[in-house]
């Protein structure tokens, strides 16, 4: 089986959760004998060239690439990486009113209709979480036998971060750990860290800097607060990142929403309690075991965080992370996807 994966052209850029999944599932599927490549816009692509093309998002900046696939008769499946806080309904209102607007004048799109076309030309979606299944097969009209739920996942050696690398060089350990970009308001830096601010416990903050105004207001606070350290951040194969895991004792991700966040996966099997937004399908990831917050709420955020670090580690989530969310288990997943969609 020859499979090539795909996605927007800023992913090597961006160095976000995409990134990890694609790099990720080459690798896991090659491990099960499928030959995988990259696309290579500079190369010649066709079809033939492969037997199935894996497109990683949905959205305007994939909009493209999946009409070249369709243009060529190239199969492929596509992971949406979508999520709204709307309603299904609400994105079938927005779709049907798009659609009568349309009629009267071409060429006006929403981002639901860029996401709703490239589904509906795919094989099939493979949605993150249940919450984002529902949004594509309610919301967009895209029949449930077509969407097959695969996970996000994390690597093992995670399990096997070594803690007195970041202990040494940082002088800090059994801190609040964050780890995400700083510039995008989806993350929700500000309200974290003006919570932490206000707890009476070490915290780090590590993640790449966007120069924008958010970003700027951010550094501004954490660099303000004497109990936050705030880093750059490093990259997902640096020994420093899996050591920060091992050193800290609780993960906060208050994020406006997650699918589930990549980075909570990692500082979970590493055995860090894990406090995290509720919104995006984290709750199919981590269910009774992490402390679910209001990200829209300060105070929400405060108090979860202090509950959570006066609480006792529970086991059960590294033990969850190894049994259904390791890298292979989801190229697996993934694999049986290509299968059912292929002669």
């Amino acid at each position: 089986m020859k499979i090539t994966l795909a996605c927007y052209e800023s992913l090597s850029m961006i160095h976000g959760g995409p990134r990890v999944q694609v790099l990720q599932t080459k690798n896991e599927l090659e491990k099960l004998g499928v030959e995988v490549s990259l696309l290579d816009p500079w190369k010649p692509f066709g079809k033939g060239s492969a037997d199935l093309v894996h497109l990683f998002a949905a959205h305007l900046a994939t909009f493209h690439l999946a009409s070249t696939f369709r243009s060529f008769d190239i199969p492929f499946v596509t992971s949406s990486i979508f999520f709204t806080k709307h309603p299904p309904a609400i994105i079938k209102a927005t779709l049907t009113v798009n659609a009568l607007l349309k009629r009267f004048r071409s060429g006006i799109w929403t981002n639901y209709e860029y996401t709703r076309q490239v589904c509906d030309w795919s094989r099939a979606v493979l949605p993150n979480t249940t919450d984002e299944g529902r949004l594509i097969s309610e919301g967009m009209d895209i029949p449930a036998t077509k969407v097959t739920v695969v996970p996000n996942g994390v690597e093992p050696r995670f399990e096997f971060g070594d803690p007195s690398l970041f202990i040494k060089k940082y002088g800090v350990k059994d801190f609040i750990l964050n780890v995400g970009h700083i510039g995008p308001e989806r993350k929700n830096m500000l309200n974290t860290i003006r919570a932490l601010k206000q707890i009476d416990h070490p915290a780090v903050i590590i993640g790449k800097i966007t120069d924008t105004p958010y970003a700027r207001q951010c550094v501004a606070e954490a660099n303000d607060a004497k109990n936050i350290l705030l880093i750059p951040g490093f990259d997902n194969g640096s020994e420093m990142l899996a050591s920060a895991y091992a050193a800290s004792s609780l993960f906060a991700l208050p994020s406006r929403f997650e699918t589930p966040g990549i980075a909570a996966l990692e500082a979970a099997l590493a055995g860090a309690r894990i406090v995290i937004t509720p919104y995006g399908g984290t709750k199919d990831y981590f269910g009774e075991l992490a402390t679910y917050v209001e990200p829209s709420s300060v105070e929400s955020i405060r108090f979860g965080i202090t509950a959570a670090l006066n609480a006792p580690v529970d086991p059960r989530i590294k033990q969850r992370m190894k049994d259904e969310f390791l890298w292979s288990r989801v190229a697996e997943k993934t694999l049986a996807v290509y299968r059912s969609v292929l002669p």
